[in-house]
């Protein structure tokens, strides 16, 4: 959520922003809207002081002028009744307007329609060069009993899945792996809830835009994560924190849960695109200060790189352009992983910052050491995601014998030196 102010004086701007992000939003009636709610407001306000005025002389007159103050307090009482009703119709459609203005994005910020005009920023390693056919990650999976779809999809239904022996083992591994990494870094490690209430996707900036994404559990009014990000930044929702504690960085732990709306036909092959996953994410909340979040922004990015050298993964940076940005995003990079199967790059990694625009709707601030409050910047960042993350392991380090080499980073985890 944005300061009305600033859109006050900013129209132009926002409309250009809702343009190149895609998002639906009419600004012209959000302005409208926005100044009969501060006419009403006013006029309650004016009232309000007319009655207390005349609550206090009606102590002290007599008779004819008793009862007409009376009459005029009663009179006043159903005004404001009146238009403390349109009031409350009004602000409904403001907060409804409100929610749906798009962050404007960094002036460095490539415009474009979809991650097809995203900018490459660089690569780093080189994708394997096989002597041999490589097999895709569901056979080498199925070859050594490391998966089982067709049961998954029995029990759960499409794009649904067991992993199984060294499956389930590697998955646990990269995910320990991250977590560790981070922790090195000063990242308070945390099992976050999966269920959460509206108020935190609202919050975070899923609602109402992404809503046809989300799992309801309509008995509870309850919601399954996406991300952990979404329970990481609502930790402190209401919150005055001071100056001194912050940055604050988390790195939650989660399993996530997608409805994937719109996106069949694509991607849909082997575990690229599930319903359910696990997850390792950064979130950091700073100062609201920009030259502060574009730092962080770069260590985020850079703590998701190191644990994919870790990996031994060739991968490349790109910087993510306006249609293919959130709501609320101000800056954004992906990071994508060589995936041999696909004879390209797949996005595993996603690195954004949201400058003041969640902290408003979560009610988030921090008091600066001269007492003044102000709304805390918020970003975030994926540590790694799998079971996404094993294709690109999988097929990057397979032998022509179907061996999988272990990176030596993950060999104290899993205890050996290859799978198969």
């Amino acid at each position: 959520m944005l300061d009305i102010s600033f859109i006050r004086e900013n129209v132009d701007l926002i409309k250009e922003t809702a343009r190149n992000k895609g998002v639906d939003v009419d600004v012209d009636r959000l302005v409208l809207v926005d100044g009969r709610r501060r006419e009403l407001i006013q006029s309650v306000e004016r009232l309000q002081q007319e009655r207390n005025a005349n609550s206090k002389l009606v102590k002290s007159a007599k008779g004819e002028e008793k009862d007409r103050l009376i009459e005029r307090t009663k009179g006043i009482n159903q005004q404001i009744k009146e238009l403390e009703a349109e009031l409350e119709k009004v602000m409904t459609e403001y907060q409804e307007l409100m929610l749906r203005v798009p962050n404007p994005p960094t002036p460095d910020t490539p415009v474009g329609e979809d991650d097809s005009d995203n900018v490459e920023v660089k690569r780093v390693g080189e994708p394997p060069q096989f002597p041999f056919t490589p097999r895709n990650h569901v056979e080498l999976m199925e070859m050594h009993r490391m998966v089982d779809i067709e049961r998954g999809v029995k029990v759960a239904g499409s794009r649904s899945y067991y992993l199984i022996n060294d499956g389930a083992l590697l998955h646990r591994a990269v995910i320990q792996f991250a977590l560790d990494q981070l922790g090195k870094k000063g990242f308070t490690p945390m099992v976050v809830p999966v269920l959460v209430n509206e108020m935190a996707l609202v919050g975070t900036g899923y609602f109402p835009l992404g809503a046809e994404q989300t799992y309801h559990v309509e008995k509870e009014d309850k919601y399954l994560v996406g991300t952990a990000e979404v329970s990481l930044a609502s930790y402190h929702y209401g919150e005055i924190l001071t100056e001194g504690e912050l940055p604050k960085r988390y790195a939650g732990v989660s399993d996530c849960f997608r409805r994937e709306v719109g996106s069949a036909g694509r991607d849909v092959f082997g575990l690229y695109r599930v319903h359910q996953f696990s997850k390792v994410e950064q979130v950091i909340i700073c100062r609201n200060d920009e030259e502060e979040s574009k730092r962080l922004h770069y260590e985020l990015l850079q703590n998701a790189e190191e644990i994919l050298q870790g990996l031994e993964l060739p991968y490349r940076v790109v910087q993510v352009c306006t249609g293919d940005m959130g709501q609320g995003q101000i800056r954004k990079h992906d990071i994508e992983t060589w995936m041999p199967s696909r004879g390209n790059y797949g996005e595993t990694h996603s690195c954004s910052t949201f400058h003041d625009f969640q902290a408003r709707r979560l009610k988030l601030r921090y008091r600066e050491d001269n007492g003044e409050l102000k709304y805390c910047h918020t970003l975030n960042n994926t540590a790694i995601a799998s079971p996404r993350i094993l294709i690109a392991l999988l097929e990057n380090h397979q032998t022509e014998d179907g061996r999988i080499r272990i990176p030596e980073a993950l060999q104290p985890y899993m205890g050996k030196e290859f799978i198969g």
